[in-house]
Formats: structure tokens, sequence, C-alpha cells
């Protein structure tokens, strides 16, 4: 991203846009549209800066610890503003001026359509759908602004440099404000002392910015919902109040559970009723005393949540502000007979997904400052949830797509022990991996172990080619080599690009020059025929890790030779092996996943790994050499596997 021009059209609270220099130390980066961005952004800028000091950059002198906790606090709001508001991917650029040592940062996201603002007078518990970050950003910050480009909008800040020499003598002071922001105190929050009405709402700031990052590195990368919810409920108590709780929309109703006609009470207040089905579950409820939780519980849960004016507003609002909820004074005792409560709609990308609501005994209305402040925190929750249900919603669809990758159930084959050993990496994903062992008729039996190049829907594609097809030319009545040599052409033909454009559909458009591809596919195929004294095995790879043989006394041998991958050479042509399995001899064919396992810079397979491993396995049936070969494997690395791994073992009764 280059300079931004002083003519273009700009809004600014103070000096406008600050003029480029040349030599000035600068980073930029694009981060995804994504909850884990402004984490990201904190750990990037955080790690710049303290790589300029170290290496004495110019301009680098006037950096401070304040000044680079104040840019990581100023970066997350921008880039969660971008996230939230806009949901394309960010583009930041973080620059140092070396004749001022100012500091400016610059978020770009993709959907200007509407500016972030600054208030500095509001109505009570009308905090504004954009959040408080770019008010605390503006108290942070020398001079902001927005700035519009074709089909994009930049918000920046610039921050002032500190004198080193008064930061020094300042350290002590410093580090107990800073003291103070992490300790967050209850009472200094919601029952300031008017004298110190200035300090403290300067240190609520400062102390909320400290919050607020902290709260968005722990809800970021949650992947339960009801997780996010516990979360929530332990950063708002005892912090900012008595007791939180936090009600779920049911994700297959998609829609908040409206009074009946002629229910509500009136003048925006809370109806008694829910249509039957359709209303939101008690997720989490938590107290600062334990023992009043469950009576608190049972309260809450016959006061379900809905927005006030839901009977004039559609579902899809907005509004994101708080409004009272009525105060559950039975449940609490008599210390708690009488307070306040307020109610804040947790909305993601549009759809409400529940409700948040915090209360505190003994006082007759929150502060404007919490007020804000936990609206901030629920955009966050709401963030959060939402971002576990779409992976939750992913896992699912792969848990079904994989369950049509792979069988059912293994066949049993007579005369025939076998064992099986599948564990993709990705467990949110289709797996590149495969494996099937299937009848084909004639007294046949077939097997398969694959693995297609790349993972998640492009994998899935080329995996829902090869099975059905092994089965049907193995049910066909072709042999070994003519599966593959059919195989091969098959996942050369212009209908495998075809598809696999369409698996490129799902995960979004392609990037400039990125079109179709051949995917690879390597594989180890062969047919069990059984015969007096054994099994007779005929067997081809086509650039697959080779299967080895055990024999009875421990000896061990490969039992193929390699041959190129399918899907890379038209005319190649396959060929095959036959052997006879006898009594006690078994045949252990693997994935990469095996042979490549990585410990530091040695693999599984260094020195013939996986033939020695499978010799000290003589004497063992199918399954527990499946299991030994698996634990030798997670054993030799203590990182868990980068790779999907499978293994299959046929050994002759």
């Amino acid at each position: 991203m280059g300079a931004i021009p002083a003519q273009r059209e700009t809004v600014t609270r103070a000096s406008g846009v600050p003029a480029h220099g040349r030599g000035w130390p600068e980073t930029r980066t694009t981060l995804p549209g994504s909850p884990l961005s402004p984490g990201s952004a904190r750990t990037l800028v955080r790690t710049t800066l303290t790589d300029w000091a170290a290496s004495g950059v110019p301009g680098t002198e006037h950096l401070t610890d304040r000044l680079v906790d104040d840019a990581v606090v100023a970066v997350s709001e921008l880039v969660t503003n971008a996230v939230v508001h806009a949901g394309t991917d960010v583009e930041l650029t973080c620059r140092l001026e070396e004749d001022t040592g100012a500091l400016v940062v610059e978020v770009l996201d993709h959907h200007p359509s509407r500016a972030p603002r600054d208030a500095e007078i509001e109505a009570p518990y009308e905090t504004p759908e954009y959040g408080r970050g770019l008010r605390l950003v503006s108290r942070l910050a020398e001079s902001w602004g927005v700035t519009y480009r074709t089909g994009a909008k930049i918000v920046w800040a610039r921050l002032p440099a500190e004198d080193p020499i008064a930061a020094r003598d300042d350290i002590e002071a410093y580090a107990e404000e800073r003291a103070l922001e992490r300790g967050l105190r209850v009472a200094e929050i919601l029952a300031p002392e008017p004298q110190r009405a200035e300090r403290d709402r300067d240190w609520l700031n400062r102390g909320a910015l400290s919050f607020l990052a902290e709260a968005s590195d722990l809800l970021a990368g949650q992947l339960d919902e009801n997780l996010v919810a516990a979360l929530a409920g332990q950063l708002i108590v005892p912090r900012l109040a008595d007791w939180c709780a936090v009600w779920l929309e049911d994700e297959m109703a998609g829609r908040w559970g409206y009074p009946r006609s002629g229910d509500a009470e009136g003048g925006g207040g809370w109806a008694a009723d829910v249509v039957a089905g359709t209303g939101p579950r008690l997720a989490r409820v938590w107290h600062g005393s334990e023992n009043l939780i469950e009576e608190l519980r049972c309260a809450l849960e016959k006061e379900p949540p809905h927005p006030a004016d839901s009977h004039r507003s559609p579902p899809d609002s907005h509004r994101t502000g708080p409004v009272p909820y009525p105060w559950p004074g039975e449940a609490l005792g008599a210390r708690g007979a009488h307070g306040t409560a307020l109610a804040y709609r947790l909305i993601a990308g549009g759809r409400p997904l529940g409700t948040l609501v915090i209360g505190r005994a003994d006082l007759m209305r929150f502060p404007d400052e919490v007020t804000g402040l936990v609206e901030d925190l629920s955009r966050r929750v709401a963030l959060a949830i939402g971002a576990a249900r779409q992976y939750a919603r992913q896992a699912t669809i792969s848990r079904v797509l994989q369950r049509g990758l792979l069988p059912g159930a293994v066949a049993e084959i007579p005369g025939v022990a076998s064992a099986l050993v599948y564990e993709p990496c990705d467990k949110g994903g289709p797996s590149g991996d495969f494996y099937d062992l299937f009848p084909a008729g004639d007294g046949r039996w077939c097997f398969a172990i694959g693995d297609v190049q790349g993972k998640g829907p492009e994998a899935a594609v080329v995996i829902g080619i090869a099975r059905p097809w092994l089965r049907l030319l193995a049910r066909e009545g072709y042999r070994v080599a003519d599966v593959l040599d059919r195989l091969n052409q098959l996942l050369l033909d212009d209908a495998t690009e075809a598809a696999d454009a369409a698996a490129r559909a799902l995960v979004g458009p392609a990037p400039p020059g990125d079109g179709p591809q051949t995917r690879f596919l390597s594989l180890l195929y062969g047919e069990l025929t059984p015969v007096d004294g054994g099994i007779r095995c005929t067997l081809a790879s086509a650039g697959h890790p080779l299967p080895l043989l055990l024999g009875a006394g421990g000896e061990v041998h490969t039992a193929a030779h390699p041959q190129t991958l399918l899907g890379v050479i038209e005319d190649a042509t396959y060929t095959s092996e036959t052997f006879e399995l006898r009594s006690g001899e078994t045949l252990l064919c693997v994935t990469d996943g095996v042979t490549e396992r990585r410990s530091g810079s040695r693999q599984f397979d260094d020195g013939d790994g996986l033939a020695t491993a499978l010799a000290g396995c003589a004497g063992l049936n199918a399954q527990l050499i499946a299991e030994r070969i698996r634990r030798l494997v997670h054993e030799f690395s203590g990182r868990p596997p980068e790779d999907d791994l499978a293994l299959l073992v046929l050994q002759a009764e």
C-alpha cells in the first residue's frame, strides 16, 4: 500500500493525513477477515517494533515500551473494527517517522460503505454499533482519520513519540498505571470517587484497551460456542458485574423467539412466553458466589430474553446496545434483592446469535463506561460464537463428506486377518489419504491404500472419483495393471479438471492465474484370491511407498517395484507382480504419513526404519502389528503428526 495523498477526501480529528517521507522503517502485511486477525496483528506489530529497536533503525530511539503498548492496542482495535464491520481481507501497514519518531498505523479494508466515527458525547445506553474502539484509539493517537479509495477504506492513526529522557524518569509511575490497567478493580470501575473522576476516566479508557485486547486473545480461536459463553462469564464476573448469563439461539431455528401476539408487556417490556421451538437456550450462568448459580439459573430460565422492541424491529436488527432486563431478586437472597440488569444482543454477520445479560446488586444504573465496555466485549463474544458455529458447520460437512469417501466397513476375507489404522491429521477437513477393501466377485477381493496430493475439497474430488472407479473396474473383471492404466487416464481427463474447478468454487474464487490443476494420486492397489495353502496376491504400486512382506521367520523384503504416480504421464503403462502369502506371512501397506514421519532432520523410514520395525513384529497377529507400528510412528517424534497416517495389515492365517 502506497502513500495516502493529502488531497483525498479525509475525515480527521486533528491534523489530517500525515505526509510520507523516504527511508522510514515500514512493515506491511495482509490478514484474512477472521477473528484470529486482531491477535496476529498484535503479535506482528510488537515483534516488528522490538526488532526495529534492536537493530537501531533511524527513528527508533523514540520508541518506548509505552508507545509499543499503545501501538499494539491501537492496531488491535483498528483490525477488530475492520473484521467486524467489513469482513474482508485487511491490509495492515505500520510506519515509523524517522524525524519525529511518531508511529503511523493504517488498516485498509475493502468495504467502504460505512465510516467509523468518533463520538465524544453519547446518550446513555446508546453506544453506536461501530463500538468504542475508535474512541479509545482517538485517546491514544495524536490524530486519526479515514481515507476512501476506489473499493477500499483506510483508517489510520498517528501515535506521537515520547521524550526518551522523560519516559525514563516516569517509568515508575507508568509501571503503577499498567498494574492498575491489568487489575481492573471493580470498585474503581463501578464506584469512582468524584474527586478522582478525571483520573478514573483516563484510567478506564486505558484499562479498557488492555482488557479488550486480552479478551480478544482469550476468545480468538475457540472452536466451541459453549466454551465461548463460559469464557465471557469469567471475563465479566467479578470485574464488571456480580453475575452474567449467556443465551444462545438455536441455529437450526435461525431466528429469535418472539412473544406471541398480545403477549408483549406493552411499551418495550419483556414478554413472558416464547413461541414454541424458537426460544434461546441458557448456555451459561456465572455468579461471583458459586452457591447462588443454580437458583439464579432457574430464575433466568423463566425469563428468556427478547429484544425489547421485537414487535417493531425485524429479527435481523443490528442494534446491540444494552436494554433493561428484569432483576431476578428472589434468586439472589437478601443481599441481592435489588439491583440492575442489562441485556446485550449478540449479533455477528447480521445474524442474531444470542444474548448476554449482566447484573449488579445495589446499583441503580450501570455507569456509561461499563455499558460501553461490555458492549465492545459482547461484539467480540458474538464474533467468537459465529466463528465457532462456522467451524462446527464445516466440521459436520467434513465428517459427512469423509464418511462418503471411505468404506462403511472393511470386508472380511476368508483365510486373511486384516487390521487398519487411519488417522487424518486435520480433524476438521477431508483427509488426503484413503483406503478400501472389498469383494470383487469370482472369489476375488481387492484392496487399495492411496494418498492424494493436497487436502480439503480438492482431495475429496479425486478420492470421490478414484474409489468408486476402482470398485467398478475391479467388479467388471479388469486386472490390477489394467485398473491402474484406466484410472491414470481418468485422472488426466478434462472431467477431472471440471470437478477440480467445482471444488474450488466451494472454497471461494481462485486467485488470478490459478486455474484447474491435475491432481496427482499415489496408490497401492492389489487383488487377493484364496488358493490351496495360502493367498495369491497380485499388486502394483503407483508412486506409493512400497509394501513390505514379513515372513514367518522374521525376514522382511519389499513386495513390489516403484512406478509413476497416477495422473502424471498420459501414456504410462503399469505392471503388476504376483506372489503367495503363506500361513503366518504378513503384508504391510502404508502411506507416506508413516514413512516420512519426521523428527528433526530424520524420517521414520531412514535406514529402512519401517522394515526394521516390521521385523520386530514377528509372531504377532495383524491387530498387534498394526498397533505396534502406529505406536512406533507416534513415538518417533515428540511433536504431533503433520500428515495423515494410514496403514493396512493383511496376514495369511
